[in-house]
């Protein structure tokens, strides 16, 4: 937030007052000596440095991971197109290199080699901190099995920016990334996660969104839950509401562009009324099958329509 001049002038009558009525020269303040926690190019030494990198905002990178990139031998990213548009913006001529998925085993090899000669090599992502949801973390694994020097530089993450926006409990959550692409496969991450008393915080590609709210819904119950997306960009988007809501509006709006970041809530800690629930249940029995009879109370309730089928299979037990 900018300052007004009254808010200028309010602060210096606060410093003033705290030096005791005496400012101290323009001169001697220039003539300062750098503070090293921001500016340590001079002594960087050599290892590995895992430096944040803005997710949208250029201006959101920290003094010190400019001045680490400016002070390595070269860096290693997972796009050169994207990197280097960072590195033009702030005239920085380090060397850069692909580590990423596909060529990260090869990598690996050459990087150790170069920290074992005491090379200062930055390892980046496209966007945020280094090694979530993206590729790092063995090469930090092999470094420090070769008890070489690994550094973090923190900065900005997508995954935090989302979660702070969303409004939900912050006190625990879990950063599960992204989830499997196929419905089977995603169900049953969410099953082992429904459980969970923490907020939880996922990325999504935007042609699965739709797809990802929807399961989310009839795995986890109708929580509370926002999408965020083009975090720090011009237009940032934070949409939040009801699981079932989100679908919807995305399902008639249709997928976004880029990727989303979605936080959902913890379950409801108050805990559902086990026997009005079963009463529900036995109802809907009366008229369907037990996988339609679970969707219908899932719909009353906002409870997990993988939870209310099991309890229909045990209702149905009982009967037989």
């Amino acid at each position: 937030m900018r300052r007004t001049g009254r808010d200028t002038g309010a602060a210096r009558a606060i410093s003033d007052k705290n030096d005791g009525g005496r400012r101290e020269p323009s001169r001697r303040r220039a003539a300062s000596k750098p503070d090293p926690a921001i500016e340590p190019e001079a002594a960087l030494t050599p290892g590995l440095y895992l430096v944040a990198t803005p997710i949208g905002n250029l201006g959101d990178v920290t003094l010190r991971g400019l001045a680490v990139l400016r002070g390595v031998d070269r860096i290693f990213c997972e796009d050169t197109r994207v990197t280097s548009r960072l590195l033009a913006r702030y005239d920085i001529t380090a060397p850069l290199h692909l580590y990423h998925d596909h060529n990260a085993d090869r990598a690996r090899p050459r990087i150790l080699a170069a920290l074992l000669r005491g090379d200062r090599v930055a390892l980046v992502s496209d966007a945020g901190t280094p090694l979530i949801s993206d590729p790092g973390y063995k090469l930090v694994q092999a470094a420090i099995a070769e008890n070489l020097p690994v550094t973090a530089i923190p900065g900005p993450s997508a995954a935090l920016t989302a979660l702070i926006l969303s409004g939900l409990p912050t006190n625990v959550f879990l950063f599960a990334g992204f989830l499997p692409p196929r419905r089977a496969a995603r169900r049953r991450a969410l099953e082992r996660l429904s459980a969970l008393e923490a907020s939880l915080v996922f990325f999504e590609a935007a042609p699965r969104l739709v797809g990802c709210l929807a399961d989310l819904t009839e795995v986890l119950g109708d929580r509370p839950a926002a999408v965020a997306r083009e975090l720090t960009k011009l237009h940032e988007e934070i949409r939040r509401g009801r699981l079932t809501d989100l679908a919807t509006h995305y399902r008639d709006a249709g997928p976004p562009r880029g990727e989303a970041a979605i936080v959902v809530g913890p379950p409801d800690s108050t805990g559902p009324d086990h026997a009005a629930i079963d009463d529900c249940l036995r109802e809907a029995l009366a008229e369907l099958g037990m996988r339609d009879a679970a969707t219908r109370v899932a719909a009353q309730t906002g409870l997990p329509r993988s939870q209310l089928y099991r309890r229909a299979l045990a209702i149905r037990g009982d009967k037989e």
